[in-house]
């Protein structure tokens, strides 16, 4: 059976074909939920309140306007967002004075993906999720601040710190070519 049957079985409340589309997309969703949170409890809790949201709302998906699996994950990382709204994982930070110009320095670019999840999961929860809004899902400092409802300054500040300590990660890789 393809995807299209599967989602037609949705739209009809029907358990296996949902099973079906969970059990296909779990490692994907799975991968993403892991950028946001350390927990795998969590991690499945966001999954599953994404995928809930899915079979409910999967009137709206307009094959038109894109894959069955980008709006899956789409409407997954936003239940992941709104897991750490809800938990409210951070102190609020206060940004103070500017931040150094380390915009220049992407983390990410030239790294294989694998290295790339491995370090950012060294960060600390919002931080790390900040900065996969900002690098691997390209959401702009005000609609990362919309999403997790804090300042921009507290978005800048969480990039920063994100910066600073990848490419304390980094630095042996950098000092080796530079040297």
């Amino acid at each position: 059976m393809n995807e299209r049957h599967y989602i037609e079985g949705c739209r009809q409340h029907d358990r296996i074909s949902q099973e079906k589309l969970y059990r296909q997309f779990y490692p994907a969703l799975f991968a993403l939920c892991k950028t946001f949170f350390d927990d795998n409890q969590e991690i499945v809790t966001a999954i599953n309140n994404g995928m809930l949201k899915v079979f409910k709302n999967i009137e709206q998906y307009d094959e038109e306007k894109g894959t069955f699996f980008n709006w899956v994950y789409t409407v997954v990382r936003n239940a992941a967002l709104t897991e750490i709204r809800n938990k409210k994982t951070s102190v609020s930070l206060a940004y103070i004075g500017t931040i150094p110009d380390t915009a220049s320095f992407n983390p990410f670019e030239e790294k294989e993906w694998e290295r790339v999840y491995e370090m950012l999961h060294r960060l600390p929860v919002t931080t790390r999720a900040v900065c996969n809004l900002y690098y691997n899902e390209g959401f702009s400092i005000k609609e990362i601040a919309a999403s997790l409802e804090m300042k921009e300054g507290t978005v800048k500040w969480h990039l920063n710190e994100g910066r600073t300590r990848l490419k304390n990660i980094f630095t042996p890789n950098f000092s080796k070519s530079e040297g």
